[in-house]
């Protein structure tokens, strides 16, 4: 008999992506994906997030393992920084596990990785408790729902799904599978709320490969397509409707690459060997025989867009008749910049195609999907996960429409710890979580002081002041010097600087004759005195940097 189950969001929680969940057994600890996010609006030259995980390293010695379910990087982008501190095997499907490694390398991961393949068939055993597996539709194939099977019941993890009647082979759901551990009895169902706050079902695939064979159909010129590089299903609805219209396809950007390269050598994606051609032969080829396929930096697929209406890209430029398909929903808070995506594309001459064809559709399931999922688990407690709060608080309305009295549904802040018996769910304690940030090589380095001060510096600027000392009387032997960047035009604002000097220079004076002098003190009189001087002439509060120096 287990003796206790608890459950541990690190990540994932009132927040899309940095999907990373600890399940205890015992004294056995799984961890259920281990995700990346990408940086938000204020976190200034932050490349990605990932969750912090010092709760794992301080119980190193009873992780079993890492469980991926999907091959997207809000799952298993974070698997490189994980890996340089912990050995554990990562359990994964095919294709998952290939673009984890890739990913990795992209990373520049150097140390050692186990990786162990798994089907939705295996079955792996461990000593408190039993995994098992089943597919999902998703966006990517190979995508899976992981159990941890204990003796007070199965923990359902969904991972990302959605409900697709009319899904390709490959992406067909074990709608059976998933009925018959709702037979056996589900104590806890972890389940993806990305589409809760949509009512009705997410609209089928089938759909989007129906329009977007039309708009190839209908576009004279070249068509550009913008779409996440690790939507597989877009990429093959893409080359199936240019096989259908006598297209070539060349592919640009790194990450859409890697993607593609791998899911093709894999037999993921089915493209016949004519149709793809290499960017530095686009020229070759007339406008009406042109697919471009496009993606940005990390995937983002705006981006790139953006580069192109502006003819800032190194391989494609917008150019009248040019047909522009979004295949792809901004990321969070990117929704201005893509319609000033939009407006930017249609200046350069190009037509963009919205409204009149559906190119796109969410991999995630709406409200009446996600009530799907509960009637075929039958779980006794549900734990909204993968959302925002406000998607997190829908899945719960989801889940009493569907029968769950409200004290059984746990909606958790990242770093609550659940308890989960067969009688009771209790929140029971709180353990270190958060934010790790990557820039660049850095992991971690880079906190909320830094933040707070490249936030100052994008808003009003810096000055520095630079004053050389004698060292025997403390007399000013040069300066001082004030440089400004991002404050003020230095050429408009010579009176300003000077009078600033002069201010400068009487404060240097005064802790020269002071009889004790103190370097430290004399920085901070300049600091102050120099923000409330500027703050009354500008209104502005410039980041103020004394550099003192001896002679």
């Amino acid at each position: 008999m287990n003796q206790g189950v608890r459950i541990i969001s690190l990540g994932g929680q009132g927040e899309l992506g940095k999907n990373m969940y600890v399940v205890e057994v015992d004294e056995d600890m799984f961890l259920l994906d281990a995700g990346l996010m990408f940086p938000e609006e204020e976190m200034l030259g932050i490349d990605a997030v990932i969750p912090d995980i010092t709760y794992i390293m301080e119980n190193k010695h009873r992780l079993q393992g890492i469980f991926l379910s999907h091959g997207h990087e809000d799952h298993m982008g974070a698997l490189a920084y994980l890996l340089k501190y912990l050995q554990v095997p990562v359990y994964g499907t095919r294709l998952t596990i290939e673009l984890a490694k890739a990913k990795m390398k992209e990373d520049s991961f150097k140390g050692k990785a186990e990786f162990i393949e798994i089907h939705s068939d295996s079955r792996l055993s461990f000593n408190s408790a039993e995994i098992s597996f089943f597919k999902t539709t998703h966006s990517i194939p190979d995508s899976v729902g992981i159990v941890v099977h204990t003796t007070e019941g199965a923990i359902v993890y969904t991972g990302d799904f959605k409900f697709d009647q009319a899904a390709a082979e490959l992406y067909r759901p074990e709608i059976g599978k998933m009925a018959a551990l709702g037979e056996k009895g589900v104590l806890c169902l972890l389940s993806d709320s990305t589409g809760a706050e949509n009512p009705g079902y997410t609209p089928s695939e089938a759909i989007v490969a129906r329009d977007m064979n039309d708009a190839f159909y209908n576009a004279t010129g070249r068509i550009i397509v913008a779409c996440f590089a690790s939507n597989i299903n877009r990429i093959q609805h893409v080359f199936n409707a240019a096989a259908n219209s006598n297209r070539k396809v060349a592919v640009v950007g790194r990450s859409l690459q890697r993607v593609f390269e791998t899911a093709l050598t894999l037999g993921y994606l089915q493209v016949q060997d004519d149709i793809i051609i290499p960017v530095s032969a686009i020229n070759s080829y007339s406008d009406d025989e042109l697919v471009i396929l496009s993606t940005g930096h990390q995937g983002e697929p705006i981006a790139a867009l953006q580069k192109m209406a502006r003819h800032n890209h190194k391989h494609v430029n917008i150019k009248a008749g040019d047909t522009v398909l979004i295949a792809a929903s901004p990321l969070k808070g990117g929704e201005l910049i893509l319609y000033k995506t939009v407006d930017l594309l249609y200046r350069a001459g190009a037509n963009v195609v919205s409204g009149r064809y559906k190119v796109h559709v969410s991999g995630h399931g709406s409200q009446e999907e996600l009530k799907m999922m509960l009637n075929l688990m039958r779980p006794k407690y549900l734990i909204p996960v993968h959302g925002e709060y406000r998607q997190l608080h829908a899945h719960t309305k989801v889940g009493i429409q569907y029968g769950l009295a409200r004290e059984n549904i746990v909606v958790a802040e990242k770093g609550d710890v659940i308890e989960v018996s067969k009688d009771k769910i209790r929140l029971s304690g709180k353990v270190q979580s958060g934010n790790t940030l990557i820039d660049g090589s850095g992991v971690g380095d880079v906190g909320n002081i830094v933040l707070r001060d490249r936030r100052l510096l994008s808003q009003d600027g810096i000055l520095t002041v630079v004053v050389t000392l004698k060292r025997s009387d403390k007399s000013i032997a040069a300066g001082p010097e004030i440089l400004s960047r991002g404050f003020v035009y230095v050429r408009e604002s010579e009176k300003l600087l000077e009078e600033s000097s002069s201010l400068v220079a009487e404060i240097v004076k005064k802790a020269g004759s002071r009889q004790a002098f103190d370097w430290s003190t004399l920085k901070q009189d300049i600091r102050d005195s120099l923000n409330q001087y500027l703050y009354e002439k500008t209104k502005r509060r410039p980041m103020i940097l004394p550099i003192i120096m001896e002679i």
